[in-house]
């Protein structure tokens, strides 16, 4: 584990989403104690840090994405203590500490916006983005919510809409003020000196709007399907993106910088340049690392990575692009992608040993390590807004954020003793807890220790350059640094490598033969040349 002022180069970390990790009191949600309760099994997994989603005060309209008060613990999860007790004793497992920031917006119900709220003229009053109704009384402008509907809400008490790019209970703060960005600053400083690792910034390219407020242009790309969002019909370059939020970024990497072995992690959330916004957001004296959703959605292929990690590369890129299959806002990686397999478990070893073999930070979500697929769930089920709303087309993000199972025969899988839980434990996730993979040499979780110690032992899958090869199609091979090929079988059916081979690192579904090898679907190799 690289333990440098750097460490975050090339790093791997383990994604927690409190609410689903371990329940220590009972009542049915996640909690810090629980947290730390487990983090032996992400220590022994072999990652470099552990990302907390939030844990900050909140009224949990978006579970805990909304925040009312940016610098202390929600009583979901347990005090300030309990963190300052998880940070301890995640350095003394060799895990930095990564936590969530939510700076774009906040709570409905924060103290700052009820005060700014209250007239057109308060301490507070330019702290979000508020803005008169136009002469017929419509929103100031087109701009769209990402949650769906118009981004303005109209507010009795100012006589005037304010600016939301999520829900409404979220409104955006005002980054052209100055006080603002000094607020957002401080409130790093006081978790960097909690002894935090980093920051994981929430839609980090959403802080700054338009000061025109300017209306968006329509989105004009080619599309197979009607969006079901009106926020995907439009082209967001006024709404967020602005050029001046960069200005910013460099002020919070001035700030880390003070710190010894920090690390700044952004959302790119854009669907229209993400490669060219995550180049924008990781130049020099910005943030460390950055990552876009381009490989968390549908397509799939050896095409499609092929060219998604070249043009992440082009031109020279220097920078630390950080990589993910899955996250609590998108579906599971092994279900959505499930038209491409027939054997699950297979799928889950051979995309654990992609992602972790390509050039950059990975990010894993919690999980992911045991094959867990996308739970189902009914409407009523449901707890996520997003869900709720555009049920049935998009049921929402609840159904990657169900409970971790850790005992297969326990009650709620050793998640929680309470008789329900926040999200309900499915018999699918069950059946794959820790308990019945520990000690299977052949199970996903065994292959993620074995695939994640190669990947520490061997200099070249963490710190080597990466060169494509050509290959037949549906394979995708590429070599780190000078010595390390990998190669994939990403189509359902068996494939023939004719390229260069050597000594067998970790396989599965490889046959080696005179001048090649067999690679039967879903199959793929690593080898020492």
């Amino acid at each position: 584990m690289a333990h440098s002022q750097d460490w975050w180069r090339n790093s791997v970390t383990y994604q927690i989403y409190p609410r689903s990790f371990q329940d220590d009191d009972g009542d049915g949600m996640g909690d810090l104690k629980g947290i730390i309760r487990r983090l032996p099994h992400v220590a022994d997994l072999g990652v470099d840090a552990i990302w907390l989603s939030p844990i900050f005060t909140s009224p949990m309209a978006d579970m805990g994405y909304d925040v009312s008060d940016h610098r202390d613990i929600d009583p979901t999860f347990g005090t300030m203590a309990d963190f300052e007790a998880l940070v301890a004793r995640a350095h003394d497992l060799g895990l930095k500490v990564i936590i969530d920031q939510v700076l774009s917006h906040s709570s409905d119900r924060h103290p700052f916006f009820t005060e700014s709220r209250a007239s057109r003229a308060n301490p507070k009053a330019d702290w979000y983005v508020w803005a008169d109704a136009k002469p017929e009384g419509s929103p100031p402008n087109n701009w769209q919510s990402i949650f769906g509907g118009p981004a303005w809400t109209w507010d009795v008490r100012r006589r005037q809409y304010y600016f939301h790019q999520f829900l409404k209970e979220q409104p955006d703060l005002n980054f052209h003020n100055p006080e603002v960005q000094d607020w957002a600053l401080d409130t790093l400083r006081f978790w960097l000196d909690k002894g935090v690792d980093g920051f994981r910034l929430d839609a980090v390219n959403h802080y700054v709007h338009d000061d025109r407020l300017r209306d968006n242009p329509p989105d004009i790309r080619e599309k197979t399907e009607p969006d079901y969002k009106t926020f995907e019909m439009q082209y967001p370059i006024h709404s967020k993106n602005r050029p001046e939020n960069l200005a910013f970024i460099e002020r919070v990497r001035a700030l880390t910088d003070e710190y010894d072995a920090r690390t700044l992690i952004g959302e790119i959330g854009e669907a229209h340049h993400p490669i060219e916004r995550l180049h924008d957001y990781t130049g020099p004296g910005r943030l460390h690392q950055a990552y876009h959703t381009a490989l968390m959605h549908k397509p799939y292929g050896a095409a499609f990575f092929r060219d998604q990690l070249k043009a992440m590369f082009r031109d020279g890129y220097e920078g630390c692009p950080n990589w993910a299959f899955s996250s609590h806002d998108v579906p599971r990686h092994v279900s959505r992608w499930g038209a491409h397999w027939s054997d699950a478990d297979r799928f889950a070893r051979m995309t654990c040993a992609l992602l972790l073999s390509i050039r950059g930070s990975v990010c894993l979500y919690q999980g992911e390590e045991l094959g867990l697929p996308q739970t189902e769930l009914t409407y009523d089920e449901l707890v996520d807004p997003e869900g709720k709303t555009f049920f049935p087309d998009n049921p929402g993000r609840d159904g990657c954020r169900t409970p971790m199972p850790w005992e297969s025969g326990a009650k709620n899988a050793g998640f929680s003793d309470a008789d329900s839980t926040w999200l309900p434990m499915k018999p699918p996730q069950a059946a794959r807890a820790v308990d019945t993979q520990a000690d299977d040499p052949d199970s996903v979780l065994s292959f993620y220790k074995r695939m994640l110690a190669l990947r520490t032992d061997r200099d070249a899958l963490r710190d080597g350059d990466m060169a494509f090869l050509d290959a037949p199609e549906g394979v995708l091979a590429y070599r780190r640094g000078a010595g390390t090929l990998c190669v994939f079988n990403l189509s359902d059916a068996p494939a023939r490598w004719n390229g260069a081979g050597g000594t067998v690192l970790l396989s599965e579904g490889w046959q080696a033969e005179p001048g090649g090898a067999q690679v039967e679907p879903n199959g793929f190799a690593i080898l020492a040349e």
